[in-house]
C-alpha cells in the first residue's frame, strides 16, 4: 500500500505544476497592467538600480514558471522564479519579513511559498513527467 504513494516524479510534477500556475497569474497580471512595471522601476530606483530591471519580472512571472510547467529546462526555471522572488521580498516586504498576521500566520507566507518552492524545483529538477528531464 506505501508503495502506491511513493512516486518521486508525480511529485515534481504536482510541485512544479502548482508554483508555476500560481506563479504565472502574477506574470499575466502584469501583462495585463503594464503600469505595474513603473511601480516596480521606482522600487528599483530607490535603493540605486537601474529602472530597466523591472522587466526581469517577465522573467521570473511568466517565463520561468512556463519552463517549470512544461518541464524544460526546470532547474532555471525554478532559478528565475527564486530570484524574482528575492528581489520580490527586498523591494516591498521586507518590512514584513518578521511580522506574524493577526491570525497567526507569516505575513509573508505566500511569497515564502513561491520562493521555497522555487528553490524546490531548482535542485530537485523536473523528474520524468516533462517535456525535458533534468
Amino acid at each position: 500500500m506505501m508503495k502506491l504513494f511513493h512516486n518521486d516524479d508525480l511529485g515534481k510534477l504536482i510541485l512544479r505544476l502548482s508554483v508555476g500556475v500560481l506563479m504565472l497569474f502574477h506574470g499575466v497580471g502584469k501583462l495585463l497592467n503594464p503600469g505595474s512595471l513603473k511601480y516596480i522601476g521606482g522600487q528599483l530606483a530607490e535603493i540605486g538600480l537601474p529602472q530597466f530591471i523591472a522587466y526581469g519580472v517577465f522573467l521570473g512571472e511568466v517565463v520561468g514558471p512556463l519552463l517549470a510547467i512544461v518541464g524544460l529546462y526546470s532547474r532555471i526555471g525554478g532559478l528565475l522564479m527564486a530570484g524574482n522572488m528575492v528581489f520580490a521580498i527586498v523591494l516591498v516586504h521586507t518590512g514584513e519579513l518578521f511580522t506574524l498576521t493577526q491570525h497567526g500566520g507569516w505575513a509573508l507566507e505566500l511569497q515564502g511559498l513561491f520562493l521555497f518552492g522555487a528553490l524546490a524545483i531548482l535542485f530537485l529538477g523536473s523528474g520524468s513527467m516533462a517535456l525535458k528531464r533534468d
